[in-house]
């Protein structure tokens, strides 16, 4: 493979990290080549290969180790050559993923320029939804946990963890340079390292005046995650019935979670759906007169989707167990921030 000047890596782990890279991809990188990397498996189906130079599935290290001893090591080993060959060689590599604490990206900090032969290396963030409104100081057992992935150099030379201390993201260390937001949603980083992504999907056309409103509720688990009880789920999911209905609409879809096995909010009147295409893309594509759930990210992009006719709800707050009072403070001023309604 000959020599690119500038080559883009994208690690992501979720539909929305995978359309923030492609429209960095499309806009901010546009003229380096393009490499993605997808680590959870179920990502495949939100993937197009035509949208990347190059693109693979890596296995997660701690999930996905080789078979016989050391086999978390191997995997890592293996799974710096595998994207090393995706990149090919080049004189600037740019690596982003929501996260560079965790070790298994962490390490291509060190390895992959020096197996691409980079002269110049940086990293940036990518947005991780709601994870993204708040910094996540490094604690005192992480930061020695950092020192600790250090040794694994003494048998595995390019296995070398690059420390920093700060955000646990990556955000305050001295090799990011950059960090990418999604449009309207609060943050704590460094002004001068923020840069605002554009809109992540076009708006979809207008239903057309003599179609029937159609909604769509957006399930995540709740009893399961031990976010609300049952009884208040089962509140929960009338209200959101009886408000669709005032508004005139009937014709409902429901997308579950891909954790929300038991369809938790979905109404006996619902319309299953199951999109070949992330959530993000299909509201993009898909003309709703209301989009309504509980707490999921997919308001926010939704809010950012349509326009300000379409209402976009969020209910149960009331019943929603928080893990702190800062953190339904934080999410309750994002949410507001970005227009989406709160029963």
């Amino acid at each position: 493979m000959s020599e690119s000047r500038t080559v883009s890596v994208y690690f992501v782990a979720s539909p929305l990290q995978y359309l923030a890279a492609r429209r960095i991809a499309q806009t901010l990188e546009a003229g380096a080549r393009q490499v993605l990397v997808w680590y959870k498996p179920g990502m495949k189906s939100a993937v197009d290969p035509a949208e990347w130079d190059a693109c693979s599935y890596m296995p997660w290290p701690r999930w996905e180790p080789l078979p016989g001893r050391f086999g978390r090591l191997r995997r890592q080993r293996a799974n710096i050559r595998l994207v090393a060959d995706l990149v090919g060689r080049c004189e600037r590599l740019i690596l982003h993923s929501a996260v560079f604490d965790t070790e298994a990206i962490n390490y291509f900090l060190h390895a992959l320029p020096r197996a691409a032969g980079a002269r110049e290396m940086h990293a940036r963030i990518l947005p991780d939804g709601l994870i993204s409104i708040r910094r996540y100081p490094l604690s005192a057992f992480r930061r020695l946990a950092q020192q600790a992935r250090r040794l694994r150099a003494l048998v595995a030379p390019e296995l070398r963890y690059t420390c920093f201390s700060g955000d646990r993201i990556g955000s305050d260390a001295p090799f990011c340079d950059r960090i990418y937001v999604l449009p309207g949603l609060p943050h704590e980083y460094p002004a001068d390292k923020v840069v605002v992504l554009p809109p992540l999907v076009d708006a979809p056309p207008p239903a057309a005046a003599d179609a029937p409103r159609r909604a769509l509720v957006v399930g995540q688990p709740l009893t399961g995650f031990g976010l609300m009880s049952a009884a208040d789920l089962a509140t929960t999911t009338v209200r959101i019935r009886d408000w669709l209905a005032a508004q005139g609409i009937s014709d409902i879809d429901y997308k579950a979670h891909p954790k929300d096995a038991a369809h938790e909010l979905k109404h006996a009147d619902y319309r299953l759906i199951e999109p070949d295409c992330a959530l993000e893309v299909h509201m993009a594509r898909t003309p709703y007169a209301a989009v309504v759930g509980v707490r999921s990210t997919a308001l926010l992009i939704a809010r950012q989707i349509y326009a300000p006719a379409v209402r976009v709800r969020a209910f149960g707050w009331p019943a929603v167990h928080f893990k702190s009072a800062d953190e339904a403070r934080d999410m309750r001023a994002t949410f507001e921030q970005c227009g989406v309604e709160i029963e």
